[in-house]
């Protein structure tokens, strides 16, 4: 029974952790401690605070305000960006890379963030064929460790 008990334990903490990389989160601060609900309301980055924060895929995710922690908390998958926040350009290339607030774009309702606005210019010329590959390739590395 104590094996039982104790493997069941493991599982659930592995997939815990694991779950954690889904996301890019410093300290438990999914995206930089920025509100994405803002993206697509206010149609630039805003920086959220701890007041109005919402607790999703094991990540601590913030918002400027209580009405945007509240659409996303009824509507996560709405909001959340792909590839869990990691960069889109370099999901496409098979890895996860960290991402910069100011480098983003919305495409046919989905939030794209990458490294920084020089990788975003790169992505914007060939959008759908990064996308195509970022989604084969995000089945892969979704779970993976990010360094």
């Amino acid at each position: 029974m104590k094996k039982i008990v104790f493997g069941v334990s493991m599982f659930v903490s592995v997939q815990l952790f694991s779950q954690q990389d889904e996301i890019y989160a410093k300290e438990t601060i999914a995206v930089n401690g920025y509100d994405v609900v803002a993206y697509f309301t206010e149609a630039k980055p805003v920086k959220g605070t701890a007041t109005n924060n919402v607790t999703y895929k094991g990540v601590n995710w913030q918002f400027s305000s209580k009405e945007n922690a509240e659409l996303f908390r009824t509507n996560p998958e709405r909001y959340e960006p792909q590839y869990g926040g990691y960069c889109a350009f370099g999901c496409s290339r098979g890895y996860k890379a960290e991402t910069s607030p100011e480098a983003w774009t919305i495409v046919e309702g989905k939030l794209y963030l990458n490294y920084n606005k020089e990788v975003r210019d790169t992505w914007n010329k060939d959008q759908q064929a990064y996308i195509k590959k970022a989604d084969a390739n995000w089945l892969s590395i979704k779970f993976k460790k990010y360094n």
